[in-house]
């Protein structure tokens, strides 16, 4: 069931999108039957979990980490995490440098927007996130690579509303792009879920996170 699910999400995707298998909640066997219908990058929001599954499984995927994460946390997934997607503010910037440092590592970053009408989500300010690109005390963290941008639209049934926040994301990563900041990796735009990933794909995203329509619900 898992394989014929990815296969088909994997049908829907224009060539250049990757796709995030969100694995967060659900067992090591699943994951393994993912992995092999071919799928190798997985997403993980707890990094007790991630770390507990990256130790039992193979060696060659690539961990995604994507959930709100803590500083305090960032060590115990720096020596193999592929690529962090929520970077909301400086402070975590410098830690996972800081982490990366140790593990003499350069550890792939995106910086998360706050585009949603909804106070709950985390992530720069638009405005916020250009100053600080603008500001270049970024440049002096070089155990990160910054990669890109992530975002979630507001949780709502309005495709409209939905299209316009995508659309937003994908304004600030041309900007950014375009703004000569000499960003060698700025490729990513992580945006589109299970609900949302056709409306995402048409406004600019490359890299979709995909959880329940591969796995089904969460058993918490």
């Amino acid at each position: 069931m898992i394989t014929e699910r990815i296969k088909g999400i994997k049908q829907t995707l224009p060539e250049g999108v990757r796709l995030v298998a969100v694995s967060k909640f659900h067992p090591a066997s699943m994951i393994q039957e993912a992995y092999d219908a071919g799928q190798r990058i997985f997403g993980e929001s707890h990094v007790q979990e991630m770390v507990a599954k990256y130790e039992v499984m193979p060696k060659d995927i690539e961990w995604h980490f994507i959930g709100h994460l803590q500083t305090n946390k960032v060590k115990y997934i720096a020596p193999f995490v592929s690529l962090i997607h929520a970077v909301d503010s400086e402070h975590l910037l410098k830690e996972i440098d800081k982490q990366a440092k140790r593990c003499e590592r350069v550890i792939p970053v995106l910086l998360q927007v706050h585009v949603a009408k909804e106070e709950t989500k985390f992530g720069f300010a638009p405005n916020e996130l250009l100053e600080f690109m603008k500001s270049e005390v970024w440049k002096q963290y070089e155990n990160v690579s910054i990669s890109g941008l992530m975002c979630m639209a507001t949780n709502t049934d309005d495709e409209v509303q939905i299209a316009s926040e995508f659309e937003q994301a994908k304004e600030l990563f041309d900007t950014i792009r375009d703004s000569n900041f000499d960003l060698q990796n700025w490729k990513t735009c992580s945006w589109g879920m299970s609900d949302d990933y056709p409306i995402a794909v048409k406004h600019g995203s490359t890299m979709v996170r995909i959880g329940s329509l591969i796995f089904g619900e969460r058993i918490y």
